[in-house]
């Protein structure tokens, strides 16, 4: 049953078209280069004050609930990226048509909500050939929409009805830079749990939430826990049961920059990625076992959120999944006895520039604690808690991620038994490792930043740290 944390804001109205464009907020009928009065469709800046030629930087940070629509003129008209006071009404994600109105205005404490007339929603100029647009989430678009108009179809009492075509993210910023981290709100997350025994907690400021087992979730961060069964051994006696259970406590990120215009119109650098900060802690107990011999993933809880960056004036949507799981593998010989606790942060995502293209980034700095560590017999186990993200723009992915936090049990020895003695006696070494794996991989959909399309999926390699926990001799 899908739940929602908290209040989900509107995210991002994917492709919305572009007809947005400068007629909501200019006033002269000439499309000129000229800038534009205060408030009415101006390129917003990091800096105060008006632009020039050397000031081409972007503040990126979380977008207001209300999200303006962008638009800019064709290249080569002068009319650059803007807000606008226009909105996708409706998107066709199949037919790529989109209806583009004048947007609500707000009204008073004692006023009805403002209905855009047909004359006022009809008119011609309301899109244009060539116009690109971005938008928040919008009806047919939840994830945000980045278009560019390649036909107005008509007018009607809705809006302009128009055709359009995927767009790049370069056709908006231009020759402008960006650079920024933008926490993801934990309330934002829908949260679909797929075992029943899987509890939800979380913080934002102001209404602070604590976790099932009494801890304060810190703020910002989302907090998951679970406990399930795992499989044994076939035949193995009812005393070799086998559980896990543990939480995952994430506070998740996004990282995203934009380098300006490079050769070839394309940016000179780009970046899209996930960070943030990890908590975990499990425990694991019993004789696991993997029937076939590969790891037993078994997901846990799945999780999406659409946060949207204001990039100056551009709304950027990013989406953003989460499938959080628990992984067993074991020969099914080996009794284990382990608790273990996991701190530390991770990156992940990919990096554009003009010399190499696109390349991966990944990073895990991460240390444990045992709690409790005993295995007891010759064999081996392996159990991770661990996630895997995807990160994408306007409905497109663009990296995926897997991190997996495990640890690992490994026994060697001799088992032997008497049938003049009662039970069995071990003899033999034990060892528990802690540890870290990090994969994942840059999709061809990254080229909506504007950079040249690559014909294959780039592995992002292969992240692997390991320390010892613990270890011992096997109980004689």
């Amino acid at each position: 049953m899908r739940r929602r944390m908290g209040h989900r804001r509107a995210l991002l109205p994917a492709f919305a078209v572009t007809a947005l464009f400068l007629s909501a907020a200019c006033s002269s009928p000439a499309p000129r280069a000229e800038q534009p009065a205060a408030g009415h469709g101006q390129d917003v800046r990091a800096s105060d004050g008006p632009t020039d030629s050397t000031d081409h930087s972007l503040t990126v940070a979380a977008a207001p609930a209300a999200t303006a629509t962008a638009t800019a003129g064709p290249s080569g008209t002068g009319r650059r990226a803007h807000k606008t006071t226009l909105a996708v009404s409706s998107y066709d994600s199949r037919t790529r048509r989109a209806v583009i109105s004048k947007a609500p205005a707000k009204s008073g404490p004692s006023q009805p909500p403002a209905t855009p007339s047909p004359s006022a929603s009809a008119a011609p100029h309301q899109a244009a050939v060539g116009d690109v647009i971005a938008s928040a989430p919008a009806p047919g678009a939840p994830h945000g929409l980045l278009a560019k108009v390649t036909k107005v179809i008509g007018e009607s009492g809705r809006g302009t009805e128009v055709q359009t075509e995927p767009a790049a993210l370069n056709a908006l910023l231009g020759d402008d830079t960006a650079k920024g981290t933008v926490p993801v709100d934990p309330a934002s997350f829908s949260v679909d749990k797929l075992l029943p025994d899987v509890k939800v907690s979380w913080s934002k400021t102001g209404d602070v939430h604590v976790g099932p087992k009494g801890t304060t979730v810190p703020l910002g961060s989302l907090r998951l826990d679970v406990g399930a069964k795992v499989p044994t051994a076939e035949g193995a006696p009812a005393s070799a049961s086998a559980s896990v259970s543990g939480f995952v406590q994430v506070a998740p990120q996004v990282d995203f920059t934009y380098g300006g215009t490079g050769s070839d119109a394309a940016p000179g650098s780009a970046y899209l990625g996930v960070s943030g900060d990890w908590t975990s802690g499990w425990a694991v107990k019993g004789r696991a076992a993997a029937a076939t011999g590969t790891p037993l993933r078994i997901p846990f809880a799945k999780l999406h959120a659409d946060p949207v960056l204001q990039v100056g004036p551009v709304p950027v949507v990013v989406n953003l999944d989460l499938t959080c799981y628990v992984q067993i593998s074991g020969d099914g010989h080996i009794t284990v006895d382990v608790e273990q606790s996991l701190k530390g942060d991770f990156k992940a995502g990919g990096t554009f520039g003009a010399a190499k293209g696109w390349t991966p980034v990944s990073s895990a700095n991460m240390t444990s604690t045992p709690v409790r560590a005993s295995l007891a017999a010759a064999g081996s186990a392996k159990t991770a808690l661990g996630a895997e993200a995807s990160v994408g723009l306007y409905g497109t992915v663009g990296v995926s991620a897997d991190l997996a936090p495990y640890v690992r049990g490994e026994a060697s020895g001799t088992v032997t038994a008497s049938s003049d003695t009662p039970g069995a006696k071990a003899e033999g070494t034990w060892g528990v490792y802690g540890g870290v794996d990090l994969s994942g991989t840059l999709r061809i959909q990254l080229s909506i930043f504007g950079t040249p399309v690559f014909q294959r999926s780039v592995p992002l390699g292969s992240l692997h740290r390991e320390w010892k926990l613990a270890g011992g001799s096997l109980p004689s």
